[in-house]
């Protein structure tokens, strides 16, 4: 058995050809998708990248595993305590890499993100370890350059293996090389954002909003602010061509697997730690809520063993991929995993979904997110210094883009939606190894980390006000000048 999982940073389905997208931005990874399943609505737990990737690995909700923020206190995985053993092989505390290697594959990864983050948790299981040494600034080809070496050296192999690649490209700073060109330029941008969207969302304030675009961008003709529809065209060119970019070079990892007699006999996996918001919530390359658009990633898969052509629409979280695979090679669930196995769904299509899911953010926002139904109601309890207000319900039916706040239209819906986040929260709560919800130690310590640090209150409206920007700048100021915090 061999399985290859592929992790594109920052990448949202809703920009796949599979999940419908006009750009064709991933023609290989469609082609994965055409031989396997892909999963409509497959989320992150946690967002943003830690607290994401921690979950993954761990397979437990951030509540549990403590990594929630990208700093201070739960900016690290919560520690075991008196009773951790001598190490974590064939106990509770075993990860679902580990259960792989102790099943005869042999565990490689090559990925950045453990020393970019200080994460070095997620390397447990991992028997090679290669960083790509640029600190998540890497370009596909150095990726790809490092996945096709391995794949003719240890991929040919008599022995199983279980391969992790770490792509960046779609996370900002935007950085294809220049001599790739724009695929795109030809392609009008996806229709929602209209100029009176825009017009509003300039009016407002928040980190990487229209007017506060991501900084540090390479790639040529990206906008300073978001002022028009040509310039949401020209910011999107920049993130489909990333996408696409690493898709070319997906290509060439499929080529060598293909060169080397692999393809048929490989599992491949392609999924990410998080979506994009692309001026959802007035955000822009940036992934700081737990909204529909942060929180919902792809996962499409397919090889040996696995149903093909099959559309999953059950929710699942990334958590869940773990003890799926686990059961898949026959291994040990640990108890403490908070996953559930889907493999049902994966090898004969049968429903194996959650009622509803809960998602988390605590690194840019502190916000948890109830899915259900064709619902999301979001709850705010520090907006990190966006324009937000405490509650918000959407149709992700009739309107993924989060574009129409329904929470006065639909107050059944909202009560349904505080039952189940209440419920989750108790239930949670109750298994902890803590008495303490992370969330609220992010916020007693003076919030996301993120907001703290990088985009600190004060210094962002003196921003504000020498922008000329006076009316937000009172908003903000207004809105914090009783330390609001919604309990």
């Amino acid at each position: 058995m061999k399985i290859l999982y592929i992790d594109v940073d920052s990448l949202r389905p809703d920009h796949l050809g599979s999940y419908g997208y006009q750009r064709s931005t991933s023609p290989n990874i469609d082609s994965v998708a055409e031989r396997g399943v892909r999963f409509e609505n497959y989320y992150a737990s946690d967002a943003p990248c830690a607290p994401s990737r921690t979950a993954l690995f761990s397979s437990k909700f951030g509540i549990h595993n403590g990594l929630v923020n990208h700093g201070g206190l739960q900016g690290d995985i919560r520690p075991i305590g008196s009773d951790r053993p001598f190490n974590y092989h064939h106990t509770e505390h075993q990860a679902w890499v580990d259960t792989l290697r102790f099943k005869g594959l042999h565990t490689a990864i090559i990925s950045p993100f453990a020393g970019r983050h200080a994460a070095w948790h997620i390397l447990q299981g991992f028997l090679e370890v290669h960083d790509t040494g640029k600190h998540a600034g890497e370009t596909a080809g150095d990726v790809s350059k490092e996945a096709i070496r391995w794949i003719k050296e240890r991929g040919t192999e008599k022995q199983d293996w279980f391969l992790y690649l770490n792509f960046w490209d779609p996370h900002t700073p935007y950085r294809t090389p220049v001599d790739y060109g724009n695929p795109f330029k030809n392609d009008p941008a996806p229709d929602w954002l209209t100029e009176e969207i825009i017009e509003a969302q300039r009016n407002s304030y928040g980190p990487m909003s229209a007017r506060d675009l991501p900084r540090g961008n390479q790639w040529p003709g990206l906008p300073a602010e978001i002022g028009s529809r040509e310039d949401f065209k020209n910011w999107i060119d920049g993130y489909d061509t990333a996408i696409r970019h690493v898709d070319d070079h997906i290509g060439l990892i499929f080529n060598a697997l293909k060169e080397e007699g692999l393809f048929e006999d490989t599992i491949i996996i392609i999924s990410a730690d998080h979506g994009e918001n692309q001026g959802e919530l007035n955000v822009y390359g940036d992934h700081q809520t737990a909204d529909h658009i942060t929180s919902r990633i792809p996962c499409i898969i397919a090889g040996p063993g696995i149903k093909q052509g099959h559309v999953d629409d059950d929710f699942h979280y990334q958590i869940d991929f773990g003890p799926t695979f686990t059961e898949f090679v026959n291994g040990r669930q640990s108890i403490k995993w908070d996953g559930q196995s889907f493999l049902p769904a994966l090898t004969e299509g049968k429903s194996t979904g959650r009622e509803f899911l809960v998602l988390s953010q605590q690194a840019w926002s502190c916000q948890r997110a109830v899915r259900f139904d064709h619902w999301i109601l979001i709850r705010t309890y520090h907006d990190g210094l966006k324009d937000l207000p405490d509650l918000m319900l959407f149709d992700i039916e009739n309107d993924p883009h989060e574009t129409t706040n329904l929470i006065n239209e639909k107050p059944e819906v909202v009560a349904k939606g505080l039952r189940f986040l209440d419920q989750w929260v108790s239930e949670q709560m109750k298994i902890s190894d803590s008495p303490v919800d992370p969330m609220w130690q992010v916020i007693h310590e003076g919030g996301p980390f993120h907001t703290r640090v990088d985009f600190a209150l004060e210094g962002y409206i003196n921003k504000l006000r020498k922008m000329g920007r006076n009316v937000a700048a009172d908003r903000l100021e207004q809105r914090y000048s009783n330390n609001k915090v919604n309990a």
